[in-house]
């Protein structure tokens, strides 16, 4: 504004660029960045000397991101191809053990309960199915102690660990023992193998011991897992039917409730559902969802169970009316194709029917009987059993009784043996691909290892002959694509994977760091491929300027590793330049070691990434002078006492970074520690990230949240810390400076009728007259509050960016007295500078009053000057803080819409829904279940999958 004079404070702001450039300036060369360099303290000619030597060799080339994704996709392939023959070999030992197997209902057996394992009673002596089981800790399964000899076996506790069906399943399963030990010898990287039976008990090895929750249960029960039920059955659309007639009130209801939530869990991503609840009339549980079925994922899912504690009973049951309608939305939404097209069922629970309703299964579904029935007649009368009953086996369904809560899962999992008989008869092996997957029940030990897999599993069948025929007997949690590359709005990136298309795209990006405060704006080229033998696809992304290309360079073999050895050398330590994991004579060594003698050829098996190794290699030689320079920085110390530097760092590509402490500093930073300050298995130390995306050759100031120490970094990884005083000093300094022949002053930041910050190019304060409240990321918020929405929301310098991040956080809400995570949307305002405008003024009006302001970038950095007259009080103006607020949707509609909303997914590519053979009489009882086809069995194999 004409009437503030700022031409001294811009005169201060270059000045502050070149003081901070003398004392701290800093070389890079390639994608190899070299430490600070001070002709006063340091001679670099030793650097490009050592540079000089190589520059010859030197090329810097191109990314080709296709041959980067298909060189990737070849090897997950025979990564995925091994897992698939060791499930392979189970299947065939499982069949062949059961087929040599006779039933022997008087059968005692003792096995290794998994729960009772070296427990031992009053006297000392071993308990029943517990016996002293041998356990070690293995570092391959992060430490647990386990039995690398032995499985164990895990029975829910609502089933008699000592069941006939059980004994026996368990014996002949002892089988499975050397196929798991030689599964685990023919492939080191395998972590858990299992076999779930559809008797309910689940075989694990290695044998680990369980522990009961506090009240002494194990809830886990493999066969409502989505693996089990994802191998077991084929997808399938299905209509829940609950009446809510003044008969089921009490216990009866609250029966049903839990019984369509135990349906609820044996539905997976696969499959498509909706809820009616009926009396004289038809009530959608979600009422929005009139006529439709929505996708069987998590969230969806417990939507419905929120809206099951609504249901309340009166009036009549006009069952016909419910059949009807149910019916009709299978065959409606059948023909839209949207749905799993491909297997179809009714759930009825009911405490009865008066008739057979024959007319209306006449209408709707003979002859083909392409949807399946499957009553569940609540409650202890049986006067209705038989009406249930004829319409299940009319139906190719199944009927069962349940009179208490303890029957419900039991009696629910039946309906998944009859669902899997045309698979069974057709002898299909269906080969199946789980998501990354995290299973806490499935661990319940005390130390809960949270590894993330995919599980691979696959069908394997009792085969027996009876009567002369052969007879064949039957939630870390996945994260979408679009929740990731969220700019992908039109899903063109997320629709060509999920088809398993070859080919690029390219868009451009905004990526929260540093736990969500700041935004990085990039321009990312995508290329992406299918993995031949899986229904999986992978994808690489290369971001536009330094991730489209690499430093290549060659040094001699003793000159790298004599240089990769020095104390202030460190690698990446989630990176794998060596396989160290896959053979256990090679788990105690350290990937420098491992490098070492892979590259000497003592270990010449070892599976290393030679490649990866040459470069880190020659990075280690390029930059090795940089520890005779910091030496000489160390030793010169007394003589540059203000200069407050505390810390050296540098970091490459290649994963390689050298430190160096000028002063012993107690915090986290670059330590294992500060997790988004270190090379990670799943991305680069946020200072390499931001000093990347920053313009070439020009410098990042940061000040880390939880420290009082400051942050100098420049492009491609190379950086310092120093003191924050001694930066508040440098900037105070040169913003009293002035160009005046009298020398004196105008205007400065010492003049009461102004305010000065200076901040970065996220808005937040580096530097202000109240430097206490800087220290203190939780009053940060509260003082940039003036800054970030009087100044940067009007005006183009800083552009205002409100984040929708779907499923970013979590709520927290209650049900049935536990406490339990939903997913919520939440947004929060995030800030971050357009880099073509190096200067802009302006007025702001506050409460009646007029306020200028002028915000000018300082050269070569991330920071800006910010001046702002101090006539006003804007006091009253509320904060603008960062923390996640929820998103509340008022309006029923847009409600609607998010359940309706269905992304693209792929269908499993066979499908079993019925069969000609099947046996439609067996179809339950009102008392035990004794169908011939109840012995389905499934084996499954877990690998750890690098995310």
């Amino acid at each position: 504004p004409p009437n503030m004079d700022f031409s001294n404070l811009r005169n201060g702001l270059i000045s502050l660029e070149i003081s901070l450039r003398l004392n701290y300036a800093l070389h890079v060369t390639g994608h190899t960045a070299v430490a600070p360099v001070s002709a006063t303290l340091y001679d670099s000619s030793g650097y490009f000397q050592k540079y000089k030597e190589f520059e010859k060799s030197v090329r810097v080339e191109e990314i080709d991101g296709m041959k980067v994704v298909k060189n990737l996709a070849v090897k997950m392939e025979e990564m995925f191809r091994r897992k698939a023959e060791a499930t392979r070999r189970l299947v065939e030992a499982a069949e062949e053990a059961h087929h040599q197997h006779e039933e022997n209902p008087d059968l005692q057996y003792e096995y290794f309960n998994a729960v009772l394992i070296n427990e031992v009673d009053e006297e000392g002596n071993n308990v029943e199915l517990g016996g002293e089981f041998i356990l070690e800790p293995s570092d391959h399964f992060n430490n647990l102690s386990v039995n690398l000899s032995l499985s164990v076996v895990q029975v829910p506790t609502n089933m008699y660990n000592k069941d006939p069906d059980i004994v026996n399943g368990v014996y002949w399963s002892e089988a499975l023992n050397k196929v798991f030990v030689d599964n685990f010898e023919r492939d080191p990287t395998l972590i858990w193998q299992y076999f779930g039976s559809a008797k309910g008990f689940f075989r694990q090895y290695p044998g680990v011991k369980w522990h009961p929750d506090e009240h002494g249960v194990i809830g886990f029960d493999c066969r409502n897992r989505k693996w089990y039920i994802q191998a077991a059955t084929s997808p399938k659309d299905v209509v829940i039917l609950v009446d809510v007639s003044g008969s089921m009130k009490g216990l009866r209801l609250t029966i049903a409730r839990q019984t369509v939530s135990s349906i609820l869990d044996t539905l997976g991503d696969d499959d498509f559902f909706n809820i009616i609840a009926y009396n004289q009339e038809i009530h959608y549980v979600e009422p929005c969802l009139n006529g439709t079925l929505v996708r069987a994922d998590r969230t969806n899912k417990d939507h419905f169970r929120e809206h099951l504690d609504k249901l309340f009973a009166k009036g009549i049951g006009l069952l016909g009316d419910a059949l009807t309608e149910a019916f009709m939305i299978l065959s409606d939404f059948n023909q839209t194709g949207r749905g799993s097209v491909c297997s179809q069922a009714i759930m009825l629970v009911t405490d009865g029917a008066t008739e057979m309703y024959d007319d209306v299964f006449e209408k709707y579904n003979w002859p083909e009987r392409k949807v399946r029935l499957f009553p569940y007649l609540i409650g202890r009368e049986s006067a209705f059993a038989d009406n249930l009953k004829w319409m299940a086996c009319a139906n190719k369904g199944y009927f069962s009784q349940i009179s208490t809560l303890a029957d419900v899962q039991e009696n629910v999992m039946r309906y998944l043996h009859v669902m899997s008989r045309p698979k069974v008869i057709d002898h299909e092996h269906d080969t199946v691909w789980t998501e990354a997957y995290v299973d806490s029940a499935v661990i319940q030990i005390k130390y809960y290892y949270t590894k993330e897999v995919t599980k691979l599993c696959t069908m394997c069948f009792s085969m027996q002959y009876q009567e002369g025929q052969k007879r064949r007997k039957p939630n870390y949690s996945s994260v979408d694509l679009s929740e990731v590359e969220w700019e992908d709005k039109d899903g063109i990136l997320r629709n060509a994977m999920v088809n398993r298309r070859t080919g690029t795209f390219s868009m451009e990006v905004k990526k929260t760091v540093d736990r969500g405060r700041r935004v990085l704006k990039m321009h990312n080229d995508y290329y992406y491929t299918d993995i031949k033998g899986t229904p999986f696809s992978v994808g690489v992304a290369l971001s536009r300027g330094h991730g489209k290309y690499f430093f290549r360079g060659n040094v001699s073999l003793e000159a790298g590793l004599r240089d990769l050895e020095q104390p202030d050398v460190a690698l990446a330590d989630e990176w794998t330049y060596c396989n160290i994991e896959e053979e256990h004579e090679h788990r105690h060594l350290t990937q420098i070691q491992a490098i070492k003698l892979f590259m000497t050829g003592r270990r010449p098996h070892l599976k290393c990434d030679r490649e990866l190794i040459q470069e880190v290699l020659f990075d280690a030689v390029v930059t090795a002078p940089l520890e005779a320079y910091w030496t000489g920085l160390a030793l010169n110390k007394s003589e540059n006492s203000d200069k407050g530097v505390e810390i050296a760092f540098l970091g490459t590509r290649t994963g390689l970074s050298r430190t160096n402490l000028f002063v012993p500093v107690d915090q986290d930073f670059l330590t294992a520690e500060d997790k988004e300050g270190v090379f990670n298995a799943d991305h680069f130390p946020l200072w390499y990230k931001r000093a990347a995306e920053q313009v070439p050759g020009t410098f990042v100031y940061s000040i880390p949240f939880s420290t009082a120490h400051f942050c100098l970094v420049l492009l491609s990884a190379v950086g310092i810390q120093m003191k924050l005083e001694y930066f508040q000093k440098k900037f105070w300094t040169a913003c009293r400076q002035c160009t005046a022949l009298d020398g004196k002053c105008s205007i400065s930041c010492d003049n009461e009728d102004i305010n000065c910050y200076l901040i970065d190019n996220n808005g937040f304060i580096l530097v202000t007259e109240e430097q206490s409240q800087v220290l203190c990321a939780t009053k940060l918020h509260q003082r940039i509050s003036f800054a970030l929405k009087n100044v940067f929301r009007l005006n183009q310098l800083l552009s205002y960016l409100d984040f929708d991040l779907p499923l970013s956080s979590v709520n927290i809400s209650r049900s049935r007295g536990k406490t339990m995570m939903v997913p919520c949307d939440t947004e929060y305002p995030a800030f971050v500078s357009e880099r073509t405008i190096k200067e802009t003024t302006g007025n702001i009006e506050c409460g009646g009053c007029i306020r200028s302001f002028v915000i000018q970038q300082i050269p070569s950095s991330n920071l800006f000057m910010v001046v702002v007259d101090n006539k006003c009080d804007c006091s009253s103006a509320p904060p603008v803080t960062m923390d996640p607020i929820e998103i509340i949707y008022i309006l029923s509609s847009l409600k609607c819409e998010r359940l309706k909303y269905q992304k693209d997914r792929k269908k499993p590519e066979s499908c079993h829904p019925f069969h000609p053979e099947e046996n439609a009489m067996e179809c339950g009882s009102a008392t035990r279940f004794s169908s011939p086809l109840a012995a389905a069995l499934l084996p499954l194999i877990t690998a750890t999958i690098s995310r």
